[in-house]
């Protein structure tokens, strides 16, 4: 007698195990032979490993009538409804000792795994992983092949760069830095299938790729000596220009110019280099991480021969290959430095004291100096093109717009420029030296276009902020040209301001909370829904009672103050990412603005740190022994 056989295409019910049966014999030939039926996907497993195959072997191995009595068991248990099975089965587990258990154990463990993505279709898969973060998205891409091909896809990773780039994520607090000098561009096939994250991924993250930035202590600035005319270097008389000089008459005008340099066309669409998002990532992921680690390169400028009082960069100048660092010393000169190699391109003389504050755009260098004037100058070339002179002692600090200049002198006064007819107005109000300001669009401001009717050609809702030796901060409003608010916290002099827009996913986050709560009204959602809209800003000062404070401009109150410094603070800077502030303790401490705590201290410096410029991924920083220190975190 032959043995039975077991049949994978069994008429049983598909979840049960194939009964060992003999094969029925074949159809008549001239009938239809039906189509198998399918197998669910367990028993499609079963069938593809073998199971049965192997089953059948070792039952060929027993006698005649144990096969027989095997059979008869798999057979009833076949033909049995599914409250049989589980009577037959609770009983067979009442009769088993632990070793079978263990059998069972460990084969369970094995079948009841069923791997969804062999089972789903792509789209499916890729919704499933569009809820995982980047760090379950890399152990996913660790399972297998087939599981790395899914968590690999392109339309995932631009989610996840989108919801971190150039913010901070709700869910889990990261945000990474944009490197906007980074010239990238989406594919246009990045999956070999459609997918539902293809609609709706943001427009923003197409661009974020495409863009791939005590109580006592004395005044330092106030007992620093002068050089002699002869200890000035000399302007270096081969130095390079940057490129074509720019007419005058265009330098004050409200907009730059359109510059013809090949420089500012973007390639040809098919010739723009493209990365993987997962890389996008990766490399924006260890920049952050320096930065909470304050793991960082550091390179020194050399030129400068007194302390260095103010500087900009800029990384986003169309029509020049390399980003620009100009800074401005007590030794009467701006500096212009290529920021990639260090390179000093050209030295600007022409103040005959201290030069002490500077701002500069695409077309114009502003610079203001103890020789109580503020010039005008193309800085491409070194040409000055304007001198304002108004103030009775020096210029310590500048702020321009497109249409108005700022300026606050010791002289304890205020002057507002109106750039497009040189005319001017004076604030007065400070009992001491104005240390820094800081023009400002208010909400209500809804062109920065400059309104007839209003005074001065001044538009409605330009405000300015004051920051002064007398320890206050001030709010004006220069349409009506008087102080509207003042700021009282500080105990010592003020000396920097900053303004610093919060991101919007904390409003986001607030709103998803309140969608959460069943108890919000739909009147205080809605209203959520609108602060969204407008991220609200805050005020950053530091002053020389050794904090930095973080400003509500529509309360005056303080919102937080951050302390750590041993000495006073002389300048902060900021982003959506993080704040930094130098002071006369010689550091530089970045901070985490949203839980108030130091992350790092930058050490190096040996005088005091006097000013700041703050990028994606580097600090600048000058100070009073006269170098010029780069902080990079591309490490």
């Amino acid at each position: 007698m032959s043995s039975p056989t077991l049949d994978p295409h069994s008429p049983s019910d598909c979840d049960t195990l194939p009964s060992a049966r003999p094969s029925p014999p074949p159809p008549p030939p001239l009938l239809i032979q039906p189509s198998p039926r399918k197998l669910c996907v367990r028993h499609q497993r079963i069938a593809d490993e073998g199971t049965n195959l192997k089953l059948q072997r070792a039952l060929d191995d027993l006698p005649l009538g144990e096969r027989e009595s095997i059979n008869a068991i798999w057979s009833s248990f076949s033909s049995s409804p599914h409250p049989r099975r589980e009577l037959i089965l609770r009983g067979i587990l009442t009769m088993c000792c632990f070793s079978q258990l263990s059998l069972l154990s460990d084969a369970l463990s094995h079948l009841i795994r069923i791997d969804p993505f062999n089972v789903f279709p792509r789209e499916v898969s890729l919704k499933v992983l569009a809820y995982l973060d980047a760090t379950s998205l890399c152990r996913a891409a660790q399972v297998s092949r087939h599981w790395k091909g899914l968590a690999d896809d392109n339309l995932l990773w631009r989610e996840i760069c989108a919801q971190h780039i150039g913010t901070k994520c709700e869910k889990c607090g990261w945000g990474l830095p944009i490197l906007k000098r980074t010239p990238l561009a989406i594919p246009p096939s990045v999956s070999s299938s459609p997918s539902p994250l293809a609609r709706a991924t943001s427009s923003s993250s197409i661009g974020k790729r495409r863009q791939e930035d005590s109580a006592t202590v004395s005044s330092p600035k106030r007992q620093r000596s002068e050089p002699s005319p002869s200890a000035t270097p000399s302007v270096h008389p081969t130095s390079p220009p940057l490129l074509a000089p720019i007419p005058s008459t265009e330098l004050i005008g409200s907009t730059p110019p359109h510059c013809p340099s090949p420089l500012s066309l973007p390639p040809p669409v098919e010739e723009i280099l493209t990365r993987p998002w997962k890389e996008v990532y990766s490399e924006r992921l260890k920049i952050e991480r320096n930065w909470r680690r304050g793991r960082c390169s550091v390179r020194t400028l050399k030129g400068h021969t007194n302390s260095i009082m103010c500087m900009q960069f800029s990384e986003t100048f169309p029509h020049l290959p390399f980003p620009v660092l100009i800074t401005g010393s007590y030794d009467r000169t701006a500096r212009i430095w290529n920021l990639e190699t260090g390179e000093e391109i050209r030295s600007i003389k022409g103040h005959t004291r201290a030069l002490c504050a500077l701002q500069f755009d695409e077309v114009k260098l502003v610079t203001g100096s103890m020789d109580h004037t503020l010039r005008i100058w193309n800085w491409r070339t070194g040409d000055c093109i304007s001198t304002l002179e108004g103030h009775t002692e020096g210029v310590i600090c500048l702020n321009f717009d497109s249409t108005l200049l700022a300026s606050g002198s010791i002289d304890t006064t205020i002057k507002v420029w109106i750039l497009r007819t040189r005319e001017c107005f004076t604030l007065r109000g400070h009992r001491d030296r104005v240390n820094a300001v800081l023009l400002w669009d208010s909400a209500s401001t809804t062109s920065s276009v400059p309104d007839a009717s209003s005074q001065q050609n001044v538009s409605p809702g330009k405000m300015l902020f004051s920051a002064s030796d007398d320890c206050s901060v001030r709010l004006w409003d220069l349409t009506l040209r008087t102080c509207v608010r003042q700021f009282p916290g500080h105990r010592n002099q003020v000396q920097s301001l900053k303004l610093l827009s919060l991101d919007l996913c904390n409003a986001t986050e607030d709103v998803s909370k309140d969608r959460r709560c069943d108890e919000e009204s739909s009147v205080a959602r809605a209203q959520s829904l609108r602060d969204v809209t407008e991220p609200q800003q805050l005020l950053v000062s530091g002053s020389l009672d050794n904090t930095v404070k973080l400003w509500d401009i529509e309360s005056g109150k303080v919102v937080r103050t951050l302390f750590g410094h041993l000495e006073g603070v002389w300048a902060v800077a900021c982003n959506k990412m993080r704040l930094v502030s130098g002071s006369h303790d010689r550091t530089i401490k970045v901070w985490s603005r949203d839980e108030g705590r130091c992350v790092s201290t930058l050490v190096g410096h040996t005088g005091a740190v006097t000013c700041l410029a703050l990028g994606e991924d580097k600090v600048v920083s000058g100070s009073d022994d006269g170098d010029v220190r780069i902080w990079s975190f591309c490490v």
